[in-house]
């Protein structure tokens, strides 16, 4: 008993004096704060840059490039005047002052992450000309939280969207001048984050860049495409990134991409699995608009499960389509086996692939295994990628005033 009575009285004497400590470290901390409350430190660099304060340098008039004819544009080709730079440094606090300047070339130690690990990240949107003159972007903050998911899973810095969307924003207006005045044309933006550490080993990369560049464009594709499929070659896979938009999940594709064109294919139909899943086309999303067994018509397209890009067109187009309340909407596995067994039972209506630089992109046919599988989607009187390509374009150009595509002020 004497025991238990020394060991219960020594509990509460620890009790008492971690007790107290954690009062007297809360005490100094307070103190601390109040000290360096009126200092001039940007306590919340580490989270975020600020569009409050960014720094705008306009190019001399003798570095202004000319702008081409809409005819002439082809995509990622020609650069605007200007472009958005801010750096992070864990060391010096994490995100430094934002800056728009002249478009330049970037200087990087032979030794950066992104040039050895591929720690790298972009984003893809595009900004339009309204018929009433007003620029918007489409979904930008879309885009902010994605850009966000693939910084965290490439180890880079996240950042508040709305201080990147306001400072792209300034940006665009700066090179105002270079969006296009034709429906058929906009202005891509291409955020892009990398990992600038000057060392060697795989790690995370405590110094970073984010810049964004600006380019007109025209049409992606001139009309519907080929796909060229062959479940030897897989883009993604479960646990990995596919689902994040990272230069590692493209640069391997360029060969299988060449095997292609080869087969007169202009893109390739990513497969998965023993099954042969359909997961996405070339940098698209796909979808497929099919009669089903009970013959209610079917628009089905890849879940988000980790395989697939979460596409801002895709999730616009299944919006869309559930407001307009037609036709059922799938997000399931699709199979090669279960697209080719309604093709033979004239069952699969049109096929499509979905994406920012294409916005909608029919599909007429697939090469699989030494066949050509032909697929009807321009041979509907009314094609649903029509419909719904035209609606999209309605919000994007400001015929239809809608959330979606906000306004540069």
């Amino acid at each position: 008993m004497a025991i238990t009575a020394k060991r219960c009285a020594c509990r509460l004497v620890l009790e008492q004096q971690h007790k107290f400590f954690r009062q007297l470290a809360r005490s100094c901390y307070l103190k601390v704060k109040e000290e360096f409350k009126n200092l001039d430190y940007e306590t919340e660099s580490e989270y975020t840059f600020k569009y409050s304060d960014l720094q705008t340098t306009l190019c001399d008039p003798s570095q202004l490039r000319q702008k081409p004819e809409v005819a002439d544009l082809k995509f990622g080709h020609i650069f605007t005047d200007h472009m958005f730079k801010v750096s992070y440094h864990k060391d010096l606090g994490g995100w430094q002052k934002p800056h728009v300047g002249p478009f330049e070339n970037i200087e990087l130690h032979p030794a950066a992450k992104v040039l050895h690990y591929a720690i790298e990240l972009f984003e893809g949107m595009k900004a339009y000309r309204g018929a009433d003159g007003r620029i918007r972007v489409f979904r930008p903050d879309l885009n902010m939280h994605r850009m966000n998911n693939s910084a965290e899973s490439a180890g880079l810095p996240t950042f508040d969207g709305n201080e990147l969307i306001k400072c792209i924003n300034r940006l665009i207006v700066v090179d105002q001048e270079w969006v296009p005045h034709y429906e058929s044309s906009s202005l891509y933006i291409r955020p892009t984050l990398i990992g600038t550490d000057g060392t060697l080993g795989v790690m995370s990369s405590n110094s970073a860049l984010l810049y964004t560049i600006l380019c007109p464009v025209g049409h992606y594709f001139g009309g519907a495409v080929r796909l060229f499929a062959d479940p030897a070659f897989t883009r993604a896979w479960p646990g990995g990134c596919g689902d994040r938009k990272m230069g590692a999940n493209y640069g391997p594709t360029i060969r299988v991409n060449q095997m292609a064109q080869r087969h007169g294919c202009q893109q390739t139909l990513w497969l998965y699995g023993k099954e042969q899943q359909i997961t996405e086309a070339g940098t698209m999303n796909i979808f497929l608009f099919y009669v089903n067994e009970l013959g209610e018509r079917v628009l089905a397209t890849p879940p988000l499960n980790g395989l697939i890009l979460p596409g801002i067109i895709r999730q616009s187009v299944i919006e869309i389509c559930e407001e307009w309340g037609d036709f059922r909407i799938e997000e399931r596995p699709v199979t090669m086996d279960e697209m080719i067994k309604l093709v033979r039972k004239n069952r699969l209506l049109e096929m499509f692939g979905t994406g920012t630089a294409c916005t909608i992109c029919p599909v007429d046919s697939i090469y699989y295994k030494g066949q050509l599988i032909r697929i009807p989607t321009v041979e509907q009187k009314l094609p649903l990628f029509v419909k719904i390509r035209k609606r999209l374009l309605a919000i994007q150009y400001g015929h239809i005033e809608h959330p979606w595509a906000v306004p540069i002020e």
